[in-house]
């Protein structure tokens, strides 16, 4: 890289392959809330490949929003989780890059991006990371936000690898990301700056318990109920199963203990097999002898007011989190958080002082802690007010424009590969 400032740029487009309000779709639209604030006059620009609300919001925040659909055969396909899948997802793959619907799809993402004339093009997804060197000339700077540990994801592995010399910049939404991926792919500049929240936003406030029963169909709950809930989209790995049965496992010890278990999220994307179906988990709290004292809330755009309905957020993760974004909401929400502790969830809380925490889906472990909080108010509302301190020192989106410019400055002076 070269010593001298790079010009900071003054149109910026964002590639993200979906529309939905998933964890990355809410830091996209952060971003573009952060860099309006911080740079008024800088053009901004979101392209999604699927439909959705986050198209809506990035026009409401202050930029412009385009939806350049992708063949559903494209939209499908995916790794996550594919384990001995691998191969055939390969030669799927090889198959629907070589359609002329897929050709058309790229040419029309060219000359969109073309009319737009950006200085640097920022990718938010590892579909789109794969499409970004193709569409734009060798001059332009690509930022890659990584929001994934990519070790874990064979094919994506390889076809990274195989173009990261022309990115200019690996955003790593924290250090364990950075460390996954330059071991995954080899030499490629990363920088670590953790994904913010909008601290004014998500803020302590008075919550509505019984309008959280109501969403989730069921009775308001007596006087002092503890309401425990995992704020998360049905990803396989989000720790849907651990969560139901460590509920079970908690009524089993204290049946008269006044909880209530909330799952808040469904199934938002469209990669095939790396969800649960939302009667998989209905069948296994039915299963587990959950019926009233477990409810099931649909996802939700806005989750402040689910926040502030919650006396405990739980973070139940299987794999290692790339960041856990819920945590930090949960937190700068004021609400007491145990955490799955494992990936980048580790550089957010310090166990015991503004959280809990478990091992990666270890159900006794879990509900020990949660017995803990749902017998003690006084703990509840000292990891509640700890963690609200957290989030404002630490993950406030106040200046988190700054910061992404900084890394963009990074971005300009990177030689493009040839």
């Amino acid at each position: 890289m070269s010593g001298k400032p790079a010009p900071e740029p003054r149109r910026i487009l964002f590639l993200g392959p979906v529309g939905v309000l998933g964890g990355a779709e809410r830091v996209l639209l952060d971003a573009v809330r952060a860099l309006r604030a911080e740079r008024p006059s800088v053009a901004l620009k979101v392209i999604t490949m699927t439909p959705g609300p986050l198209l809506d919001a990035v026009r409401t925040a202050g930029g412009e929003a385009e939806l350049i659909e992708m063949p559903g055969a494209l939209a499908e396909l995916g790794d996550s989780g594919a384990g001995s899948r691998a191969l055939g997802v390969a030669r799927q793959l090889g198959q629907v890059a070589a359609s002329p619907e897929v050709y058309r799809f790229h040419e029309a993402l060219r000359r969109t991006i073309r009319a737009f004339a950006p200085d640097l093009l920022h990718s938010n997804g590892l579909k789109t990371h794969l499409l970004s060197p193709s569409l734009v000339g060798r001059s332009m700077p690509i930022v890659w936000h990584l929001h994934d540990f990519v070790s874990q994801r064979p094919l994506m592995r390889r076809g990274l690898a195989a173009v990261n010399g022309r990115a200019s910049l690996g955003l790593a939404i924290s250090q364990a990301v950075a460390d996954d991926c330059a071991s995954a792919l080899g030499p490629l500049p990363l920088a670590v700056v953790h994904n913010a929240v909008d601290c004014v936003r998500f803020s302590p406030g008075p919550g509505d318990g019984a309008w959280l029963d109501g969403l989730a169909g069921l009775p308001p709950a007596p006087a002092g109920t503890v309401r425990i809930g995992l704020v998360a989209t049905y990803a396989r790995w989000k720790g849907h199963e651990v969560f139901l049965r460590t509920a079970a496992r908690v009524l089993a010890r204290e049946p008269r203990l006044p909880v209530r278990f909330y799952l808040v999220g469904g199934p938002i994307y469209r990669t095939l097999d790396s969800q649960f179906a939302r009667e998989e988990l209905t069948e296994l709290s039915r299963a587990l002898g959950l019926e009233g004292r477990v409810g099931f809330v649909a996802f939700q755009e806005d989750t402040v007011p689910i926040y502030r309905a919650l006396d405990v957020a739980v973070h139940a993760s299987t794999s290692p989190e790339p960041f856990g974004l819920t945590i930090v909401e949960a937190m700068a929400c004021g609400r007491p958080v145990v955490v799955s502790l494992a990936g980048g969830a580790r550089e957010l809380v310090r166990p015991g002082t503004d959280a809990l925490s478990a091992p990666p889906g270890d159900v006794r472990a879990l509900s020990e802690q949660l017995l803990l909080l749902a017998r003690d108010a006084a703990l509840r509302a000292r990891l509640a007010s700890a963690a609200r301190e957290v989030a404002l020192a630490r993950f406030s989106r106040e200046h988190w424009g700054a910061k992404l410019l900084q890394a963009y400055a990074l971005a300009g002076r990177a030689p493009a590969a040839p």
